[in-house]
C-alpha cells in the first residue's frame, strides 16, 4: 500500500461532511483509498449487475440497509440515488457516513449540484504522483525521466510491475471506449480512436476543434462533443489561459493535456522508454508531466485547480501560471538537461512586464540540479511537485 498523498485531506474532510465523494479516472486508486481509510464501512459496487438492479429498482429499501453508512463505488451508474441520500443525510447529517466514488466526472457532478450542495466534499483522485510511485516505480527509484514519462503513474502498472503498451492497450478498450460508449452513441469507433491519438499529438498546443475535425474526417459539433467526453473519464483537460491585461492581445484559446503522461505516450505509439530521446514530442510530454503534476497537488490538498498559462500574439508565453492571491507564481517548463540562457528568456520577459504582481519564479528542467539562477528558482524533474510550493 502506497499512502497517498490526498488521505490527510479525505480524513479532514470526512469529519466534517456527511459524504465525501471521490472522482478521478478508472483505475487511480478511489477503491483502494476510499477501502484502505474507511476499512469498517461496507462496501457496495454499483458496477455489480445485481447490486445495480436492486438500486435502481427500489433505491428506498436498497439504502435503508447502509443507513449508517457505506462505501458506494462508481456511483454514476446510479445517479438517482443521490435524490434518496439527501433525505436520509438531512434527518441524520453525520460526518463521514457515505464515502462516494465516480468515474465520470460529468455526470456525477450534475446530480450532485442538484441533490446534496452543501452536504457533500468533492475530492479528485489522479494517478501516483512521481514522489509517490517513487518506491515502487516499474523501474525503480532511480527511474529515468524517458522511463517515467513512457510508464505513466497509473498505480496498477507499478504496484504489480506490468508491462505498460499491453496495460495501456487493454485499459484504452475495456475502460475508455465502453465508457465512452455508455455516455454517447459512437458508431465510428475507429474514427474515436483516431480522434484519441489526434489529441495526444497535440498535447501543449492550443485547442483547435476545427482543425482537431478536419484531420480526424469528422463534424465540428462531434469533435466538440468527443473532447468534453474525454474531459469528463479524466482523459484529458484543457488548461485555461490567463487574462491579466499586461497587454490587450492575449491568446484566448485553452491548450490540451493528458492527466497521465503514459497514457499520451502509448497513444503515440511510443513502445520503448528509448524512443524518447529523440521523439519530436518528448518536450510536449514532459510539459504534461509537469502540469499533471501541480495539479495533483493541488488536488490532494482538496484545493481548486487554479493554474493556468499566458501567451501573447507574438508567442510570448509563461507555462504555468498559479493565482496566489493577488499575486502569480510563474512555472516555464524545459525538458532539455543542460539548462542554458534561452531557457529562461520567456520568464525574464514576462517577469518584466508583470512587474510586482509576480512572486517565486521557478523554472522546472530534464537535469538533475537544483540551483538559483539570479532570482529563479531552478528545480530538477524530480522534484516538479516543489514548484507548486514555492
Amino acid at each position: 500500500m502506497v499512502d497517498r498523498e490526498i488521505h490527510p485531506t479525505l480524513l479532514d474532510l470526512s469529519n466534517e461532511y456527511p459524504a465525501v465523494l471521490i472522482t478521478g479516472p478508472r483505475q487511480s486508486g478511489k477503491t483502494t483509498l476510499a477501502q484502505q481509510t474507511f476499512p469498517d464501512k461496507p462496501y457496495v459496487s454499483l458496477e455489480n449487475p445485481d447490486i445495480l438492479l436492486l438500486a435502481t429498482e427500489d433505491p428506498r429499501k436498497f439504502l435503508e440497509r447502509y443507513k449508517d453508512g457505506a462505501i458506494f463505488d462508481e456511483a454514476q451508474r446510479c445517479p438517482d440515488l443521490f435524490s434518496y441520500l439527501q433525505g436520509i443525510i438531512d434527518k441524520d447529517p453525520c460526518p463521514g457516513r457515505f464515502i462516494i466514488t465516480g468515474s465520470q466526472q460529468f455526470g456525477i457532478m450534475s446530480r450532485i449540484s442538484q441533490s446534496l450542495a452543501g452536504r457533500v466534499a468533492l475530492l479528485h483522485l489522479l494517478p501516483f504522483t512521481r514522489k509517490e510511485s517513487a518506491s515502487i516505480h516499474l523501474f525503480g527509484d532511480k527511474a529515468s525521466l524517458d522511463e517515467t514519462l513512457f510508464c505513466g503513474l497509473y498505480p496498477r502498472i507499478h504496484d504489480r510491475k506490468l508491462t505498460p503498451q499491453t496495460w495501456y492497450t487493454n485499459y484504452i478498450q475495456t475502460y475508455v471506449e465502453r465508457d465512452v460508449r455508455q455516455m454517447i452513441n459512437i458508431q465510428d469507433l475507429v474514427s474515436f480512436q483516431r480522434f484519441l491519438r489526434l489529441c495526444a499529438g497535440r498535447i501543449g498546443q492550443l485547442v483547435n476543434l476545427s482543425g482537431l475535425a478536419t484531420d480526424c474526417g469528422i463534424t465540428h459539433n462531434t469533435a466538440k462533443a468527443w473532447l468534453s467526453i474525454l474531459q469528463a473519464s479524466y482523459i484529458v483537460f484543457t488548461l485555461q489561459p490567463h487574462y491579466r491585461n499586461f497587454n490587450k492581445r492575449l491568446i484566448k484559446s485553452p491548450k490540451l493535456y493528458f492527466h497521465d503522461v503514459g497514457v499520451a505516450s502509448w497513444l503515440l505509439a511510443i513502445r520503448d522508454p528509448d524512443q524518447l530521446s529523440i521523439h519530436s514530442m518528448r518536450g510536449n510530454l514532459f510539459e504534461c508531466f509537469v502540469i499533471s503534476e501541480a495539479l495533483k497537488y493541488r488536488y490532494n490538498a482538496g484545493l481548486p485547480s487554479d493554474v493556468f498559462f499566458w501567451r501573447d500574439r507574438k508567442g510570448n508565453e509563461v507555462d504555468l501560471l498559479l493565482e496566489i492571491g493577488e499575486k502569480l507564481h510563474p512555472i516555464e517548463i524545459k525538458s532539455g538537461q543542460t539548462l542554458n540562457s534561452d531557457f529562461f528568456s520567456g520568464l525574464r520577459q514576462w517577469l518584466n512586464m508583470a512587474s510586482d504582481v509576480a512572486v517565486n519564479p521557478c523554472l522546472v528542467y530534464g537535469g538533475g540540479e537544483e540551483l538559483t539562477h539570479k532570482e529563479i528558482k531552478v528545480l530538477p524533474w524530480r522534484e516538479a511537485h516543489r514548484a507548486v510550493l514555492i
